[in-house]
């Protein structure tokens, strides 16, 4: 298993919002002392702005160089568009080490699966998973299959990959909650899962077990995962259910898909952030889960 990771990903951060620096801080900390799944790390390299441009209008490029927010929950950061460009490298990293036949998990922030074709929103800049995604279809991936665990829809992802051929999206997901989006499937490739608030444990669960057997029927031959650790029972910014196993779970059956795979992390915004990331890759590395540390 490759971890994608940069320390200068922490170098910007507001007082009191949720995404800050130590979501990455305190998982490599875990990441490196853990001794259950074997890692190599690695740093990204590069992208350019061809590859953001499948994705993305050139005015949302123009934008990130503008010093003022966003929005209320997207703030503008000196140097935010480096931020965002390194945060898609490593996305783009991610795909060819999958290629490869590689496990990979790109560990950076900013997050992206909010950002639309058009502006950036909900903390994320760039689209690293559709840009990602985009990219494989270009590049000779037939049957791309994004699935997107995040808590919150990936409203972003599916503006983007809306009826792009040989992409389905999969997005399991609360409604209502933040962005207020996928509450119904949309177009012929963008599949939505919603899930009630404080849903039963045993109904969100199922869900994902719903979104998981229609993408293994798509029969892809690229997995990219937006990974968002926010529907978790503890996390702050949302009622989900969810429990270290689950992640686990969701790990090892996408394993057994047995396609090549990359993950990149989206949201999760609890202190045990990196213990859910660390269950989820015990499941992809096919190691059998022990119950967490969790106090």
């Amino acid at each position: 298993m490759t971890i994608i990771t940069d320390e200068q990903c922490t170098g910007y951060a507001r007082a009191g919002h949720p995404e800050r620096p130590q979501r990455i801080t305190t998982s490599v900390e875990l990441l490196r002392n853990q001794k259950a799944v074997p890692l190599t790390w690695a740093t990204p390299t590069s992208v350019t702005d061809e590859q953001i441009l499948r994705a993305h209008t050139p005015e949302v490029l123009t934008r990130l160089a503008e010093p003022r927010d966003f929005d209320a929950d997207t703030p503008f950061f000196e140097n935010i568009a480096a931020y965002a460009r390194s945060s898609v490298a490593a996305a783009l990293d991610a795909l060819r080490l999958a290629r490869a036949g590689e496990s990979v998990f790109s560990l950076m922030r900013p997050p992206g699966h909010h950002a639309t074709r058009e502006k950036s929103m909900g903390f994320c800049y760039l689209n690293n998973i559709a840009i990602a995604a985009l990219e494989a279809a270009a590049t000779g991936s037939k049957r791309v299959a994004v699935l997107d665990f995040d808590v919150h829809h990936g409203n972003g992802t599916e503006n983007i990959l809306l009826n792009r051929p040989g992409i389905e999206f999969f997005s399991i997901h609360q409604h209502p909650a933040y962005p207020e989006t996928g509450a119904v499937n949309a177009g012929y490739n963008c599949f939505n899962y919603p899930v009630a608030p404080h849903a039963p444990h045993e109904t969100y669960r199922a869900t994902l077990a719903a979104a998981l057997d229609d993408l293994r029927s798509y029969r892809p031959d690229l997995i990219a995962v937006s990974a968002g650790f926010d529907a978790y029972l503890r996390d702050p910014l949302a009622e989900g259910t969810l429990l270290p196993e689950d992640f686990h779970w969701l790990g090892a059956t996408l394993r057994k898909l047995n396609t090549p795979l990359f993950t990149l992390l989206e949201g999760g915004y609890s202190k045990d952030l990196p213990e859910l990331i660390l269950a989820y890759l015990m499941g992809v590395e096919g190691k059998e889960y022990t119950q967490l540390k969790l106090p």
